[in-house]
């Protein structure tokens, strides 16, 4: 709509006032106005000079003079509120008929995008934060890949380093050789176990050597465990066979049980990087760097970068010793992630607020290194996932398990649906399968749906409700358009060109035009809030428009035919939008 108007109203101050105006401001008409869509006057005045009403008017009058849309206008102060046509909205509602992937872009830039997110460690199971982090890069992936990119999904997965050999060590002293096969655990929940025993122990040890004398800080350094765990790291940083073949076994324990997670969550990775494969990457850019003056060395022989004068500080990219920090791994994981694939353009890293820092000073070494790609880097930067009982520690074994979250929504959406009572004629199977569809729904759509810089307290019991804004709600609403579907009796194909519009018809009609600006919006600010937040306002205008006029018990054929066209056209965005969330939606409820 914006589209169409922009033009004539352009011609139209160029006519009026022989000046061109650069940009023409829009607005929704509010409600207690007559229109369906408002130009704001007041940035013209910019470049026209006079009375906001009498500009608005002579605009006005242009408009109804030399464009068939417009019906009729009214001015309000500075605004000028358009009817449009009933024959424009029955025209851009068959449009959008006529387009079976409406909203998606088909054809795909030759640059692409490549998305990290995941990137766990391999001494723990997923938890309440990786699972914001999974959904989001994921979500973030379809919804670029939507808006007509080229999309790679990957993770770097941190596989070496002492928090692993602390639970490659715990269980060498006190895993009595079980497997997962053994106890009947998941892999990464039976590594991770080892990982809490191997924090326990050390508290004790810092206890017993405070108690013989030592500092709290001297202990923290000389826990025998401690000792053993670096000595361990010592020994598969030099290749040690023994050490190499445990560290491989236990990382493919947890390898196989994030894939159950990560099938379950139903996310997905085109490639995966392996820390242990990437740790030393990097150090090559560094040596070319400080030949280019990029970086300087200290007396130490540690390498730096001086990022002062961008109001950031001093960064070590190289130890003395000549090892590297995660800031040189990350810049040559970058660099290889470019060479691996070449139509990459732009790289979008899903990581907490907590790093916002090293992504500044990552993004601007590659810049200053000369790469022209790093200009298009960005950080999907996210706000942690609060709990009413507090914070979660991996170490104290106190976090909320991905699985065991995933298990608690299905339960509670079994508790829910059994005492609405409303699954007369379902199998246990297809029972089943709609309590997983409403639960991770509800989790996926409660995260979703909050604008990723923001902190989420995230209670389960809210986000499952059949009311407001949650996943089920939405969820319920698709259902009932497929019963309403099911029940038609004639052809939905069926064209209707001449019809008078009801105002609910016109309103549903508006938001659904929305939906392709909302997934470019969407792409561009890396934000699946706005689409889950569309997704809900649209089922609110269907709710109202099911409410206050009648559908299949419609007096005329072309009612019938048209509000079901409306409805199914509602049932498919849903979809759409919420398959761009990776939530599913089912076809009874």
């Amino acid at each position: 709509m914006y589209q169409f108007l922009e033009n004539t109203a352009k011609e139209g101050l160029k006519s009026l006032y022989d000046i061109e105006i650069p940009k023409i401001e829009f607005q929704e008409t509010r409600k207690e106005f007559e229109g369906d869509i408002t130009i704001v006057v007041f940035p013209i005045l910019k470049y026209i000079k006079g009375n906001p009403f009498e500009i608005a008017t002579k605009l006005g009058e242009y408009l109804l003079d030399n464009d068939d849309h417009i019906v009729k206008f009214n001015v309000v102060k500075g605004f000028l509120n358009l009817v449009i046509s009933d024959a424009y909205f029955i025209n851009a509602f068959q449009e959008i008929l006529a387009q079976p992937d409406y909203g998606i872009v088909a054809n795909k830039d030759q640059d692409a995008v490549m998305v990290e997110y995941s990137s766990p460690n391999t001494n723990k199971p997923l938890h309440l934060g990786h699972i914001r982090n999974n959904l989001l890069g994921y979500a973030v992936s379809q919804i670029i890949g939507a808006s007509g990119k080229k999309v790679y999904k990957t993770q770097i997965i941190n596989d070496r380093g002492i928090h692993i050999c602390k639970s490659m060590l715990a269980w060498q002293k006190f895993g009595n050789g079980e497997t997962p096969e053994s106890t009947g655990l998941k892999g990464d929940k039976l590594v991770g176990n080892y990982y809490v025993k191997f924090d326990q122990v050390y508290k004790k040890e810092i206890e017993q050597l405070i108690d013989q004398g030592q500092t709290e800080e001297e202990a923290k350094k000389n826990a025998p465990i401690l000792l053993e765990a670096q000595d361990m790291l010592r020994q598969w940083e030099a290749g040690d066979t023994t050490t190499v073949e445990l560290w491989k076994t236990m990382n493919q324990w947890v390898y196989d049980g994030f894939n159950i997670s990560y099938k379950n969550l139903g996310v997905d990775f085109d490639t995966n990087y392996y820390e242990s494969n990437t740790y030393l990457l990097g150090k090559d850019v560094v040596a070319e760097g400080l030949e280019k003056g990029v970086f300087f060395k200290k007396e130490d022989g540690s390498v730096w970068i001086d990022l002062t004068a961008e109001g950031l500080d001093e960064k070590i990219v190289l130890r003395a010793d000549g090892t590297a920090v995660y800031m040189t791994q990350d810049i040559g994981t970058a660099i290889q992630r470019i060479k691996d694939h070449p139509d990459i353009n732009t790289l979008v890293y899903t990581v907490g607020n907590e790093q916002d820092y090293h992504f500044k000073v990552l993004f601007l070494i590659l810049k200053k290194l000369g790469f022209s790609w790093a200009d298009h880097l960005h950080h999907l930067s996210y706000g942690m996932v609060d709990l009413p009982s507090g914070k979660m520690k991996s170490r104290e074994g106190t976090v909320v398990d991905a699985d065991e979250l995933m298990i608690e929504m299905t339960n509670t959406a079994r508790e829910i649906s059994q005492e609405l009572g409303k699954l007369e004629g379902y199998s246990n199977e297809e029972k089943e399968n709609l309590y997983r569809v409403i639960g991770l729904g509800a989790l996926k759509y409660y995260i979703l749906k909050v604008d990723p810089k923001k902190r989420i307290l995230f209670d389960p019991k809210d986000s499952i409700d059949f009311n407001g804004n949650t996943g089920p709600f939405i969820q319920y609403t698709y259902a009932r358009i497929q019963s309403i579907i099911r029940k038609a009796n004639f052809d939905l194909k069926t064209q209707i060109d001449e019809y008078s519009l009801n105002e609910k018809e016109k309103e549903l009609i508006k938001v659904l035009q929305n939906f392709p600006y909302v997934i470019e919006n969407a792409a561009q600010n890396l934000s699946p809030a706005l689409i889950a937040n569309y997704t809900y306002d649209l089922v609110k205008e269907y709710n109202s428009f099911y409410q206050s006029i009648s559908i299949l018990g419609a007096t005329k054929d072309q009612e019938k035919i048209f509000r079901s066209q409306l409805s199914q056209m509602v049932g498919h965005v849903i979809k759409t939008a919420f398959s761009l969330l990776g939530i599913n939606v089912p076809e009874r409820m």
